[in-house]
């Protein structure tokens, strides 16, 4: 069973940077989708970032220009480059996969995701 770990959370002040990395267990060749969530605390989880095994990416509106995603196929690990981090940006991210990859902006639906992580906390203070 796949298992995903991440790492790299932490607190920053507005307009800081971080970088998340999601180490997952086994090979990631039969996994489609990767992906970037978070949940703040009293809001649902949303979608953060997702990167197919075609290598196309999609971002949240509310990131577009501050994060980027990446995958390191040889490493099995997906990380996450924050900058300019906001308040609001705070939050418990989570990596996830999956081997059936929906497409297109329905991979931000966490609902498609069967394979989770346990999250790391990221907090921006203004």
């Amino acid at each position: 069973r796949l298992q995903l770990e991440e790492s790299g959370g932490g607190s920053v002040q507005s307009g800081g940077s971080l970088r998340l990395s999601c180490a997952a267990s086994v090979l990631t060749y039969n996994i489609y989708c990767m992906g970037w969530f978070r949940q703040a605390p009293g809001n649902e989880r949303e979608g953060v970032a997702a990167i197919d095994s075609d290598g196309i990416i999609i971002y949240a509106d509310s990131v577009k220009g501050r994060f980027t995603v990446s995958q390191d196929k040889a490493q099995n690990t997906l990380l996450l480059r924050m900058n300019s981090l906001k308040p609001e940006d705070t939050g418990v991210y989570y990596c996830a996969a999956t081997a059936s990859c929906p497409g297109g902006r329905w991979n931000l639906e966490g609902g498609e995701y069967e394979y989770w992580g346990q999250g790391t906390q990221v907090t921006v203070s203004s």
